[in-house]
Protein backbone atom coordinates (compact mmCIF):
# COMPACT_ATOMS: atom_id res chain seq x y z
CA UNK A 1 0.00 0.00 0.00
CA UNK A 2 1.82 3.18 -0.69
CA UNK A 3 0.65 6.70 0.72
CA UNK A 4 1.02 9.73 -0.77
CA UNK A 5 3.71 11.82 0.60
CA UNK A 6 2.36 14.92 2.20
CA UNK A 7 4.76 18.47 1.03
CA UNK A 8 6.55 20.81 3.35
CA UNK A 9 6.18 24.23 3.35
CA UNK A 10 8.86 26.59 2.58
CA UNK A 11 9.39 28.53 5.47
CA UNK A 12 9.90 25.25 7.52
CA UNK A 13 13.19 24.32 5.22
CA UNK A 14 15.67 25.81 7.63
CA UNK A 15 14.01 23.91 11.12
CA UNK A 16 13.70 20.83 8.93
CA UNK A 17 17.13 20.64 7.50
CA UNK A 18 18.04 21.20 11.59
CA UNK A 19 16.25 18.22 12.18
CA UNK A 20 18.13 16.08 9.37
CA UNK A 21 21.70 17.26 11.37
CA UNK A 22 20.37 16.17 14.52
CA UNK A 23 19.32 12.85 12.94
CA UNK A 24 22.62 12.26 11.40
CA UNK A 25 24.32 12.69 14.83
CA UNK A 26 21.89 9.89 16.73
CA UNK A 27 22.80 8.00 14.07
CA UNK A 28 19.35 7.92 12.14
CA UNK A 29 20.35 8.49 8.78
CA UNK A 30 16.94 6.71 6.89
CA UNK A 31 15.28 10.10 8.81
CA UNK A 32 17.46 12.89 7.78
CA UNK A 33 17.36 11.04 4.44
CA UNK A 34 13.68 11.25 4.19
CA UNK A 35 13.84 14.88 5.40
CA UNK A 36 16.75 15.94 3.02
CA UNK A 37 14.33 14.45 0.06
CA UNK A 38 10.86 16.41 1.57
CA UNK A 39 13.32 19.81 1.64
CA UNK A 40 14.16 18.76 -2.07
CA UNK A 41 10.67 18.55 -3.26
CA UNK A 42 9.95 22.49 -2.43
CA UNK A 43 13.43 23.29 -3.10
CA UNK A 44 15.52 21.22 -5.81
CA UNK A 45 18.64 23.16 -5.59
CA UNK A 46 19.10 23.73 -1.90
CA UNK A 47 22.56 22.67 -1.27
CA UNK A 48 22.60 22.51 2.52
CA UNK A 49 19.94 19.66 2.12
CA UNK A 50 22.04 18.06 -0.97
CA UNK A 51 24.78 17.95 0.84
CA UNK A 52 22.98 16.30 3.74
CA UNK A 53 21.69 13.84 2.15
CA UNK A 54 24.81 12.81 0.14
CA UNK A 55 26.05 11.91 3.74
CA UNK A 56 22.71 10.44 4.84
CA UNK A 57 23.81 7.97 2.37
CA UNK A 58 27.10 7.42 3.06
CA UNK A 59 25.87 6.82 6.44
CA UNK A 60 24.06 3.72 5.45
CA UNK A 61 26.58 2.26 3.08
CA UNK A 62 27.36 -1.23 4.26
CA UNK A 63 29.64 -4.08 3.88
CA UNK A 64 28.60 -4.05 0.28
CA UNK A 65 29.18 0.22 -0.35
CA UNK A 66 28.53 0.00 -4.37
CA UNK A 67 24.76 0.63 -4.28
CA UNK A 68 25.05 3.77 -1.50
CA UNK A 69 28.23 5.21 -3.80
CA UNK A 70 26.21 5.55 -6.51
CA UNK A 71 23.33 7.01 -5.00
CA UNK A 72 25.61 9.75 -3.55
CA UNK A 73 27.44 10.28 -6.77
CA UNK A 74 24.28 11.07 -8.35
CA UNK A 75 24.01 13.80 -6.43
CA UNK A 76 27.25 15.29 -7.06
CA UNK A 77 26.49 17.33 -10.32
CA UNK A 78 23.79 19.13 -8.70
CA UNK A 79 26.20 20.59 -6.09
CA UNK A 80 27.12 24.34 -7.00
CA UNK A 81 31.01 24.80 -7.37
CA UNK A 82 33.97 22.43 -7.77
CA UNK A 83 35.05 22.43 -4.74
CA UNK A 84 32.46 20.71 -3.09
CA UNK A 85 31.85 18.33 -5.72
CA UNK A 86 35.42 17.50 -5.50
CA UNK A 87 35.27 17.11 -1.67
CA UNK A 88 32.32 14.98 -1.10
CA UNK A 89 33.50 12.93 -4.34
CA UNK A 90 36.05 11.88 -1.74
CA UNK A 91 34.07 12.00 1.02
CA UNK A 92 32.08 9.09 -0.41
CA UNK A 93 35.40 7.54 -1.85
CA UNK A 94 36.59 7.54 1.88
CA UNK A 95 33.53 5.83 3.20
CA UNK A 96 33.26 3.30 0.73
CA UNK A 97 36.78 2.26 2.07
CA UNK A 98 35.80 2.33 5.48
CA UNK A 99 32.99 -0.01 4.76
CA UNK A 100 35.15 -2.66 3.02
CA UNK A 101 37.55 -2.56 6.06
CA UNK A 102 34.21 -3.15 8.06
CA UNK A 103 32.97 -6.18 5.84
CA UNK A 104 36.32 -7.88 6.30
CA UNK A 105 35.77 -10.35 3.20
CA UNK A 106 37.93 -11.69 0.14
CA UNK A 107 40.41 -9.13 -0.96
CA UNK A 108 38.94 -6.27 1.61
CA UNK A 109 42.35 -4.72 1.98
CA UNK A 110 43.11 -4.32 -1.72
CA UNK A 111 39.33 -2.74 -2.31
CA UNK A 112 39.71 -0.62 0.78
CA UNK A 113 42.94 0.88 -0.85
CA UNK A 114 42.27 1.50 -4.07
CA UNK A 115 39.08 3.71 -2.56
CA UNK A 116 41.32 5.06 -0.55
CA UNK A 117 43.66 6.32 -3.20
CA UNK A 118 40.74 7.59 -4.92
CA UNK A 119 39.74 9.73 -1.92
CA UNK A 120 43.11 11.00 -1.72
CA UNK A 121 43.06 12.36 -5.76
CA UNK A 122 39.90 14.16 -5.00
CA UNK A 123 40.95 15.73 -1.50
CA UNK A 124 44.21 16.72 -3.37
CA UNK A 125 41.55 18.36 -5.90
CA UNK A 126 39.31 19.99 -3.24
CA UNK A 127 42.68 20.65 -1.75
CA UNK A 128 44.05 23.08 -4.85
CA UNK A 129 40.45 24.79 -5.18
CA UNK A 130 39.30 25.09 -1.36
CA UNK A 131 38.52 28.77 0.26
CA UNK A 132 40.94 30.58 2.23
CA UNK A 133 41.26 29.02 5.69
CA UNK A 134 39.56 25.72 4.50
CA UNK A 135 41.73 22.77 5.31
CA UNK A 136 38.67 20.25 5.44
CA UNK A 137 40.48 18.48 2.39
CA UNK A 138 43.58 18.07 3.74
CA UNK A 139 42.35 17.03 7.34
CA UNK A 140 40.64 14.08 5.00
CA UNK A 141 43.58 13.58 3.15
CA UNK A 142 45.72 12.58 6.38
CA UNK A 143 42.59 10.36 7.60
CA UNK A 144 43.12 8.49 4.21
CA UNK A 145 46.46 8.28 4.79
CA UNK A 146 47.00 7.84 8.14
CA UNK A 147 44.88 4.77 7.81
CA UNK A 148 46.96 3.52 4.94
CA UNK A 149 49.99 3.65 6.96
CA UNK A 150 48.20 1.69 10.12
CA UNK A 151 47.18 -1.29 8.33
CA UNK A 152 49.66 -3.24 5.92
CA UNK A 153 46.52 -5.07 4.78
CA UNK A 154 45.32 -2.44 2.84
CA UNK A 155 47.75 -2.94 0.15
CA UNK A 156 47.49 -2.54 -4.01
CA UNK A 157 46.81 -5.67 -5.41
CA UNK A 158 50.10 -8.18 -6.58
CA UNK A 159 48.89 -9.00 -9.95
CA UNK A 160 49.37 -6.91 -13.08
CA UNK A 161 46.02 -6.38 -13.26
CA UNK A 162 44.24 -3.26 -12.12
CA UNK A 163 41.30 -3.59 -9.58
CA UNK A 164 38.59 -0.97 -10.46
CA UNK A 165 36.81 -0.54 -7.08
CA UNK A 166 33.19 -0.07 -8.61
CA UNK A 167 33.12 -3.17 -9.80
CA UNK A 168 33.82 -5.22 -7.00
Amino acid sequence: MKFPLRPISRASVPAALQKAERYRIINDPTSAESICLDVLEVDAHNQEALVTLLLAITDQMGPGPIAAAHRAQALLPRLDDEYKRAYYAGIICERCAKAQIGAGSYRTGEMAYHWLIEAMAFFEKAEALRPAGDDAAILRWNTCARLLARDASLAPREADEPVDPSME
